[in-house]
């Protein structure tokens, strides 16, 4: 299970280090935008400059998680961010949901694993 774990820690960390990366350094190709309100909410993201936060959280967060020194922060970081992408992609652009869904299983995965130290986060 060690292995699995360092597997989807590594695996989820990539994918996060390189589209952060791809945030501000721009060498994935851009898809035209979608029409739409998803259209929209991604014009007012790339026009408001808050991509560039969002990338630079998606950096750090995949990076801690290939690291492996602070795997719960990373995991702390990139929870919000995906539960975004996963919202976005069953309000707004449905097209994308199973890639989304499976980060998010990879990210559940990772986050029963680290349980241990989200534990003291519910204890009253």
């Amino acid at each position: 299970m060690k292995i699995v774990t360092i597997i989807v820690r590594v695996l989820l960390g990539l994918v996060f280090v390189v589209f952060g990366a791809n945030g501000f350094l721009r060498f994935l190709p851009m898809p035209p935008l979608p029409h739409g309100l998803a259209g929209e909410f991604l014009h007012a993201f790339f026009a408001s400059g808050y991509v560039y936060a969002i990338a630079a959280c998606q950096f750090v967060g995949g990076l801690l998680l290939l690291i492996g020194r602070f795997v719960p922060l990373g995991l702390t970081i990139l929870g919000p961010i995906i539960v975004n992408i996963v919202l976005f992609h069953i309000l707004l652009a449905t097209e994308g949901l199973p890639l989304a869904l499976i980060i998010a299983a990879l990210f559940l995965f990772l986050l029963w694993r680290y349980w241990a130290a989200f534990a003291a986060i519910l204890r009253p």
